[in-house]
């Protein structure tokens, strides 16, 4: 980075000629950019028009972020849901040519039956409403190799939908993830029996409507954070969710922490994250 900086300084202008595209800049080519930058032979504007054209691939009415891995770990996530089938069949084909096991949340299943034919590699979860595309060649998910363990558990069947959402997220995302069902608190000794399981883990994913009871539950028999994803399921004091959403904020356990109500992507992504980074240290 000092170098860049100093290169970002002082280098002279220079020609553009033979600069990389966006169809096939990758860190060697950028890391090449930015030794003929601090060499002299690229000029300051050709170096930064010719790195973020790289980054960002312009579909029209999407712009598909290429550079998200490097920044984030992981790649870009597609939300379904608004989006007509060409519009994800085009960012769908730009992931791929990038090499991306494609992840793509809220996803009819109208909208999954014309992608199979598209892809016929696509995986759909219709509970979940996810659809996914692997990649044969090696993804540019940086924890496949490194793991990782997530539990996810619910409350309630009905909470089903939300929480495998959030599985399949962490099982992109590299981790070695179990699923949980049907431990309420309205028999907490369904929660006792499994316990075994979920202990040892990296980070719990608790998905729950109604009072939300469970997150804290969990939370006092585990070493690690629980991420508690609040439901809209309920009957009409629970507000759509907005009761179990409050009771998970104002959870006692101190390991707890909230995303927002029927959030299973967003639960399963953190979990993911904690497991790839705690595996790796």
């Amino acid at each position: 980075m000092v170098l860049i900086d100093r290169c970002l300084r002082s280098a002279p202008l220079a020609s553009s000629r033979q600069l990389p595209t966006m169809d096939h800049m990758t860190s060697n080519s950028l890391r090449n950019l930015a030794e003929r930058l601090a060499a002299g032979s690229l000029g300051i504007e050709d170096f930064l028009a010719a790195a973020s054209a790289s980054t960002v691939a312009d579909l029209g009415d999407a712009q598909v972020d290429l550079d998200r891995t490097r920044r984030c770990g992981f790649p870009e996530v597609v939300y379904g849901e608004g989006k007509t089938t060409e519009q994800l069949q085009k960012i769908f084909a730009t992931l791929i040519a990038s090499g991306v096991d494609v992840l793509a949340t809220r996803v009819d299943s109208a909208k999954a039956d014309v992608l199979r034919e598209r892809f016929p590699a696509g995986r759909y979860n219709a509970t979940a409403r996810i659809f996914r595309i692997p990649q044969a060649a090696p993804t540019t998910i940086p924890s496949k190799s490194v793991g990782g363990r997530v539990v996810i558990v619910t409350a309630g069947t009905s909470d089903l939908p939300v929480a495998e959402e959030a599985y399949e997220t962490a099982l992109w995302m590299g981790a070695d993830v179990r699923l949980i069902q049907d431990v309420g608190v309205a028999g907490p000794q369904r929660l006792i029996a499994r316990l075994p399981e979920i202990r040892g883990a990296d980070a719990v994913v608790v998905v729950a409507g109604m009072e939300a009871a469970l997150p804290s539950v969990v939370g006092g028999h585990v070493d690690c954070p629980v991420i508690g994803v609040p439901t809209s399921i309920g009957y009409g004091a629970s507000l759509g969710g907005m009761t179990a959403l409050f009771g998970m904020l104002t959870s006692c356990a101190a390991n707890v922490t909230v995303v927002n109500i029927d959030a299973g992507f967003k639960g399963g992504y953190l979990a993911g994250l904690i497991a790839s980074r705690s595996r790796r240290d």
